[in-house]
């Protein structure tokens, strides 16, 4: 999704610059400006973001750490009833919870109570990375694409370049979240020509007003 993110933003940039001026520099600049700002706002908003998440994980386990330590049996009853939910006699969620807690009560409870594993929390700086990254990857293909074809034919070919590069995210990401393809090729596909038609559109009518 960065990289998709990456290729529909400069995109659009550079072919609303292209759409006003044929100026190789002023396109670069603009690009290039469009990648830098980018990648650091998709860097920024995921460190914020996952860094936000971890608070809450670690304040939602240390709730859990005091009533582990202030109501012992309640806590063991409540685990017992969770896995009678999913499916367990009541003696043998009672064995199990009993077992698990002996084992690693913490851990037992952040599990199924929370969903949360204690020993692996989000690693914000993680997500940081990967995401600028993955914002550079994808903001490459149009800034070069717009920069490398002849002037009477950089914008054809930006487009064409872009769609394609769209396809092949938009099959890896159905790929991996096991989607429809079709589905989802069409919507990154569908949404990047929309957004260079419409930047495109608006950089030939600001160069048509002359500012």
């Amino acid at each position: 999704m960065g990289a998709n993110d990456g290729i529909v933003s400069v995109a659009g940039i550079v072919v609303g610059v292209a759409g006003a001026t044929s100026s190789k520099s002023a396109i670069f600049i603009a690009g290039m400006a469009g990648l830098a700002a980018g990648a650091l706002s998709m860097a920024a908003g995921e460190y914020v973001s996952v860094s936000s998440q971890r608070d809450t994980q670690r304040a939602t386990l240390e709730k859990e750490r005091i009533e582990l330590r202030d109501y012992p049996n309640e806590e063991l009853r409540e685990l017992q009833e969770l896995y009678e939910a999913k499916g367990l006699t009541e003696q043998t969620a009672k064995i199990v919870a009993k077992e698990l807690t002996a084992h690693d009560v913490f851990a037992a409870h952040a599990d199924a109570e929370l969903g949360i594993d204690p020993n692996d929390l989000t690693n914000p700086w993680q997500a940081t990375i990967s995401s600028a990254v993955s914002f550079l990857v994808g903001a490459i293909i149009p800034l070069v694409a717009i920069l490398i074809f002849p002037a009477h034919i950089r914008i054809l070919l930006t487009f064409i370049s872009v769609l394609l590069a769209l396809t092949l995210t938009g099959l890896l990401s159905a790929k991996v979240s096991e989607a429809n393809p079709l589905k989802a090729t069409l919507r990154v596909v569908v949404g990047g020509a929309i957004a260079m038609l419409v930047t495109y559109s608006i950089g030939k009518l600001v160069a048509g007003i002359g500012f």
